[in-house]
């Protein structure tokens, strides 16, 4: 004799004879065809539809709304990562698998240096760490700290070649077996003359593709040879050959500014999660700004033509309104302010730095990648960043970068 069936196995039969069985939800709800309503004798009103002997209800009706009006409901706790970003670009064919893989190293180097930034007075890290680099500047404690943190998450991505440093002498080889190619130039930690006074910082990075005559044999101390320094410059130029560029902005927020040459995304660090959340899609420069960015401390040392145009900014015409002046001494934020608001920065050249005091392969082209697919400009004065070719890999050059209108302007000062 068989057994009586139990409450469940009776629920799951009721269930596999439903028609809706196959889309069954939380708010999919198996009631009696007399279910009765609170306001009449049918189905609810609020939603819900009876068919036969079930009962569909949507969600207080926006499912049902969406479907009508074609669009998709976004929730309020949607949020979408860096990470999860990445894959998107993956998935649509912008960017490979492996350069996902270098993008993620990056941001996790970035997230490790805000921490470090954040903590430089607590951890001892602000001051001078006692050495010079090879531009000659003293090296602040963080910068050592930076550049550390920045090459150790690059080798440890088992996806970059050859990183390119700021405080390096000469481009370095990942020596590891699982190395791959891409080529990676950054400035670990710009504007760290500021740390000690809590101003704003950042990163900046720059990939190139890889290029297998860049495999060069590395000697013990894994520096490159000059053969092997001059296949970097010859691969990491000009800057318009940049698969992405980027920087992060070290302040009140932890922002990670993204090209990969379809457009500017920037994320925001959120401390809860750990994670670079987007907060801007396709960013674009303003064509023209009334906000300009030079050190004109050094005006004095500027040629005429120059001297000329800072003084047209001051005094356009004799109804027009002024300029106003910004400069926080760090590129990077003075760099995403100019972004964000539009107008011009700029670093000449002047009587002391002959070509100014940036540099080409992970300063300016990096800088000037991001402002072009934002729809800005880049140019030494003369002409696109992105065109000219380094000599060798510490390269200055001058620097005018931001809205079309304003870098044109003083081009035509400059002519």
């Amino acid at each position: 004799m068989a057994a009586a069936a139990t409450p469940s196995q009776l629920l799951l039969s009721r269930l596999s004879s439903s028609r809706s069985v196959s889309r069954l939800s939380p708010f999919h709800l198996q009631k009696p065809a007399s279910f009765p309503s609170k306001r009449s004798g049918g189905a609810r009103s609020s939603g819900c539809s009876s068919g036969g002997a079930s009962v569909r209800c949507a969600a207080v009706g926006t499912e049902a709304a969406a479907k009508a009006s074609g669009t998709k409901q976004k929730s309020t706790y949607e949020l979408e990562t860096l990470t999860t970003w990445l894959l998107r670009q993956e998935q649509a064919g912008n960017i490979d698998a492996e350069l996902t893989i270098v993008l993620a190293s990056i941001s996790m180097a970035c997230k490790q240096i805000a921490s470090l930034v954040q903590r430089a007075g607590i951890s001892n890290l602000t001051g001078v760490q006692g050495a010079v680099n090879v531009q000659g500047e003293d090296q602040k404690k963080l910068d050592v700290v930076s550049n550390e943190v920045f090459s150790n998450c690059l080798r440890s991505s088992g996806r970059t070649g050859i990183i390119a440093s700021e405080e390096e002498d000469v481009p370095v080889a990942v020596e590891e077996s699982y190395s791959g190619n891409y080529i990676v130039v950054f400035d670990p930690l710009d504007g760290s003359s500021n740390i000690d006074a809590a101003v704003s910082t950042g990163s900046i990075f720059g990939i190139y593709s890889p290029n297998d005559e860049c495999l060069a044999d590395v000697d013990n101390d894994g520096t490159l040879d000059n053969t092997a320094q001059r296949c970097v410059v010859s691969v990491c130029q000009p800057g318009s050959n940049l698969l992405a560029a980027g920087y992060c902005m070290y302040s009140s927020s932890v922002i990670f500014v993204l090209t990969v040459g379809k457009g500017v995304y920037v994320f925001t660090l959120d401390p809860m999660y750990g994670e670079f959340v987007l907060t801007q899609e396709e960013l674009k420069i303003p064509r023209s700004g009334k906000i300009y960015a030079f050190n004109e401390g050094n005006y004095m040392l500027w040629d005429d033509k120059l001297k000329k145009y800072i003084d047209h900014l001051k005094d356009p015409e004799p109804t027009g309104k002024p300029y106003s002046a910004r400069y926080i001494g760090s590129l990077v934020g003075d760099f995403h302010r100019t972004l964000l608001y539009g107008g011009i920065y700029g670093y000449p050249r002047d009587k002391k730095s002959k070509n100014g005091k940036l540099r080409l392969l992970y300063e300016c082209a990096p800088m000037s990648f991001i402002v072009e697919q934002a729809g800005g400009k880049g140019s030494d004065g003369h002409q696109r960043v992105l065109d000219i070719m380094p000599q060798e890999v510490h390269q200055r050059v001058p620097l005018f970068i931001g809205s079309v209108e304003e870098v044109e302007k003083v081009e035509k000062f400059l002519a």
